[in-house]
């Protein structure tokens, strides 16, 4: 994204990250807190005309998942929904199943809830990639039995956009288990696949509002019809009792309105069409290396940059007002789980660069990173 920034012209490629609010999310955001600020429970017109505006984001969310809205809960984001999905899962099945299977590239989100889960004494199983970087169906499968309550998979990884098998997944999960639930992290999926619960045969489905140019503070969690979860949160009505607390009304309708601009085809296209581009000039810079797999999400590409660290190369192209990342923002430098589970060596790993578009990237955005790369390696690779 080329748009002139704080210090002049940027190049804005950490979409994995977070996404720049789109204006029709922003106005929407502004009219909620200046016009339609009722509380949603409220139960006068301002109130009434609250509720439909959360009705309304519901549906529009609903609607991209193919799902009833009444299967859609809002959350603060895509970490609250996961760990809402790991420990409401776990926590009602205790009694008879306490065995949690997840793959060893999940987001932190989940990896950490699956940790505190086994503190408790609950079972954890973590199922490693193949060489291909994909979590393989009969790997996940094998980790299951009888006394599993969830698996958990991600559709899309963060960090590599490498996309698991997550349908044919959840199918052995079910031929082998019919009682464990299935829950897909789809934070990084939605927007830019078409994203159906029913069609992957989950149980559980995460979403995230910033992800998708919406702002920050919200996210959603799908929940079939009939599966029992016990909540998190206590003390109030709101979305069903299962998320209590005033709902961040301006977040959420901005959310809505960021779902309706959703143009999946197309910008799957030019994404595509910049991630070939990209690569193409990457492998062109001696001493680079490619670590997303060929299938991957073209919206991801991670590669290694020599012999420079991340946190270096990444503070040398912000001085040429590039931005990129060394990996999930949400790890903050701390080295990459989802590389080391590929069996990337220590230095590549250290070296790694997540790039990441979306649809206001363009060709401009990729010769910037490029060039940038190439002086990178030429100035910090002797230092």
């Amino acid at each position: 994204m080329y748009t002139m920034g704080a210090k002049g012209l940027e190049h804005y490629l950490d979409n994995s990250a977070t996404t720049a609010v789109s204006r029709a999310a922003a106005e929407k955001a502004f009219s909620i807190m200046t016009e339609c600020y009722g509380n949603p429970s409220s139960l006068h017109l301002k109130g009434l005309e609250a509720e439909r505006e959360l009705n309304a984001a519901r549906k529009s969310v609903a609607a991209r998942l193919k799902v009833g809205a009444e299967e859609i809960f809002f959350t603060s984001g895509g970490t609250e929904a996961n760990n809402t999905a790991l420990f409401g899962a776990a926590y009602a099945a205790a009694r008879v199943r306490r065995k949690i299977v997840i793959s060893s590239v999940e987001h932190s989100s989940v990896t950490e809830a699956a940790k505190r889960l086994e503190d408790e004494g609950f079972t954890v199983e973590r199922v490693a990639p193949r060489s291909d970087g994909v979590v393989h169906p009969a790997d996940v499968a094998a980790a299951v039995d009888g006394g599993t309550a969830i698996v958990s998979v991600m559709l899309v990884n963060n960090e590599t956009g490498a996309v698991m098998p997550v349908r044919e997944i959840f199918a052995e999960v079910k031929a082998k288990n019919p009682a464990a639930l299935c829950h897909t992290d789809a934070v990084q999926a939605f927007g830019k696949l078409d994203v159906r619960p029913r069609t992957l045969g989950a149980d559980m489905v995460s979403v995230s509002g910033h992800k998708v140019h919406a702002p920050k503070g919200v996210g959603a969690l799908y929940v079939k019809k009939g599966v029992r979860l016990v909540p998190r949160q206590y003390g109030g009505e709101q979305e069903k009792r299962f998320r209590p607390g005033t709902e961040n009304l301006p977040a959420i309708a901005a959310f809505g309105a960021a779902c309706d601009e959703f143009d999946i085809e197309n910008n799957r296209a030019k994404a595509e069409a910049l991630n070939k581009y990209a690569r193409q000039r990457l492998l062109s810079i001696e001493g680079v290396a490619l670590n997303s797999p060929e299938n991957a999400l073209p919206y991801v590409l991670n590669f290694s940059a020599g012999r420079v660290r991340s946190e270096t190369m990444l503070h040398f192209l912000e001085g040429r007002d590039i931005f990129v990342s060394s990996g999930s923002a949400c790890a903050k430098g701390k080295p990459s789980h989802v590389l080391s589970a590929l069996g990337l060596s220590r230095e590549r790993a250290d070296s790694a660069i997540r790039v990441s578009f979306s649809k206001h990237n363009s060709a401009d955005d990729v010769d910037a990173l490029c060039e940038g790369i190439a002086e990178g390696l030429r100035v910090l690779a002797h230092r």
